[in-house]
């Protein structure tokens, strides 16, 4: 079927004329694109967010776990610190010791025989009491501290180079040598044969001085090693009676550990 165009011939000029344009319809396309661009950036943006937002809420819960490993892990360090502590007090006490026993055998051999000691003692700090020797406060390290008597003040000498030969002796000190007009004198110890009382110091400066134990809150409690202090009340009269004493000492302490 053929169109048939129903405008009047005098209406039908205006169809073919150009359509109105001006700035408006710019303005408009322009704020179009412009809506389009932000709402796209606002998208964008959003996204971003929720994305750092997960990304952060992941990283808190793996600082959560790594600090619930370090705290289950910190009593482990701490037990290595400990234990690192302990070594080292251990070894420094097991450096610090002192072989009183060879001093005492060493001593039973070179004591005189008109020498006689009414106390003995030693000790391996200032601290740790003896006889109550003067001149012991002077010394820091282990010393041996002697009171007794002899026939003359030429036989104090004597034992004070008898003193000196002992192996680890660094210096010999007298606080007081006296004599008296008797021949022999009565002591809170026990009766001492000679007109001549004396006390003497040997330091021993060159050993090692035992730490103080304890001082760490952490630091292991260690007990002073035994026969770090030894005295004796008796009178010694000779150096073979010493070594007897000594040698008889070893002996039951070597019969008691097979015992045991």
């Amino acid at each position: 079927m053929r169109p048939v165009n129903l405008i009047p011939p005098e209406e039908r000029a205006g169809s073919r004329k150009p359509l109105r344009s001006g700035p408006l319809a710019y303005i408009v396309v322009g704020a179009l694109a412009a809506a389009v661009i932000a709402i796209t950036a606002l998208v964008l943006l959003g996204n971003s967010i929720t994305e750092k937002k997960a990304e952060v809420t992941q990283l808190q819960a793996e600082q959560a776990q790594i600090t619930a490993k370090a705290q289950s892990l910190a009593a482990y360090t701490q037990f290595a610190t400990v234990r690192e502590q302990r070594l080292a007090t251990v070894t420094e006490l097991a450096n610090s010791r002192f072989d009183w026993s060879r001093i005492l055998h060493e001593l039973s051999l070179v004591i005189p025989a008109n020498v006689q000691l009414t106390s003995l003692a030693g000790n391996v700090s200032q601290n740790a009491g003896g006889a109550g020797v003067g001149l012991r406060s002077q010394i820091a390290g282990p010393a041996l501290e002697m009171v007794g008597c002899t026939t003359s003040q030429a036989a104090v000498a004597g034992f004070i180079e008898a003193v000196k030969d002992i192996d680890g002796v660094t210096r010999v000190g007298v606080p007081s040598s006296s004599t008296t007009g008797g021949e022999g004198n009565a002591t809170s110890a026990g009766s001492c044969e000679g007109s001549t009382q004396f006390q003497l110091v040997a330091g021993f400066d060159a050993a090692p001085v035992a730490p103080e134990v304890g001082a760490e809150g952490i630091a292991p409690e260690a007990v002073a090693p035994e026969a770090t202090s030894e005295s004796s009340t008796e009178p010694t009269s000779s150096g073979s009676e010493e070594s007897t004493e000594s040698t008889a000492s070893e002996s039951t302490s070597t019969e008691e550990g097979e015992a045991e």
